[in-house]
């Protein structure tokens, strides 16, 4: 025999507050007296009513839901920035919906999830049309992009200085002596990857030079490997290599040392970008660019929560600075 369902009416009248008090205690953010919570938990505890959150978003419009959208999770990077997000997002009252997305499908999974109501959407290793973040800005739903963005898009975004990342490893690659530089690129068409081998060229332009080899590891593992075998049977092998990413970078170094049989650094240099936990692995001892998963959280939840609580959506453009962690995969240039 099922259970009579209990309800807020049922907690007020056996704690002897009124109906919106309940609603209040059970509300994240709202203000109710400390006695009168210790009275409505009482009374729901004995009772055993739980609320139900997604009745009071049909009637109030506020879910506190925040959509992320990760196309894959095998990048060291997005999992730290999933937690960050989590966690900060949590300490706010909200709550996180991850939704993992295919390529060519994230259209449809955005507009699958605004039907939940959610208040806010975080793209990570994702992208939308331009159109439906139009779409979505209008309906006041903010969207922000994590380690990318659109030009064309009304989305918001958060990002390193990706340029300035990559003339710094440029100039520091230089700079340690390396003549012939290579460079492995990630997604092409991804605004991180167009961005770091830019600043990359910019870098090595402001030296008078120009990599002699370029090829694609489409940030995945395997690409990345492949991409090391492709630049070193050529016959100009390369003295350092520039790695879109971390996540590639570990797979170009096991290459070169499993299969090239190669010593790092001796005889070939490399350095990343992102600086995820893993780059400090002593089997590593990667040479990269930080990015703060942190200081990413804290700049797309201040932007979301700011435009949730204005009710208004306008696109803003974090970046943050980019800085080199000197490690023992590269030479290191004696001045």
């Amino acid at each position: 025999m099922n259970k009579p369902v209990v309800t807020s009416t049922d907690v007020a009248r056996l704690a002897k507050v009124s109906q919106s008090a309940v609603s209040r205690t059970f509300t994240p953010g709202a203000s109710v007296s400390a006695k009168t919570r210790e009275k409505v938990n009482a009374a729901a505890e004995e009772l055993g009513y739980r609320p139900n959150a997604l009745a009071r978003a049909v009637i109030s419009g506020k879910s506190r839901l925040i959509a992320m959208l990760v196309a894959y999770l095998d990048n060291q990077f997005y999992p730290i920035l999933l937690e960050h997000l989590s966690r900060s997002l949590q300490e706010r009252g909200y709550q996180i919906l991850l939704i993992m997305t295919e390529p060519g499908s994230q259209d449809e999974v955005v507009r699958q999830i605004m039907q939940y109501q959610v208040q806010g959407i975080v793209m990570a290793s994702a992208t939308m049309s331009s159109n439906l973040a139009k779409e979505c800005a209008e309906t006041g739903i903010p969207v922000v992009m994590l380690n990318r963005y659109v030009s064309t898009s009304s989305a918001s975004s958060v990002t390193s200085d990706n340029i300035e990342g990559g003339r710094q490893l440029a100039d520091f690659l230089v700079r340690g002596g390396h003549e012939r530089i290579a460079y492995i690129a990630g997604a092409e068409d991804a605004s991180t990857n167009r961005d770091r081998e830019a600043g990359f060229y910019k870098g090595l332009a402001e030296h008078g030079m120009t990599a002699i080899g370029r090829a694609i590891g489409g940030y995945s593992f395997e690409g990345a490997a492949a991409a090391a075998r492709d630049l070193l049977s050529r016959k100009e092998k390369p003295d350092a290599i520039f790695v879109a990413n971390d996540h590639m970078a570990f797979s170009v170094m096991d290459v070169i040392r499993d299969e090239a049989r190669l010593r790092i650094p001796e005889d070939i240099s490399i350095v990343g970008y992102d600086d995820v936990p893993e780059a400090s692995w002593k089997a590593y001892d990667l040479t990269t660019v930080s990015q703060s998963p942190k200081r990413m959280i804290e700049e797309a939840v201040a932007i979301l929560t700011e435009q949730i609580e204005e009710r208004a959506v306008r696109k803003r453009a974090a970046v943050l600075p980019a800085k080199i962690v000197l490690r023992g995969s590269a030479r290191i240039p004696k001045a």
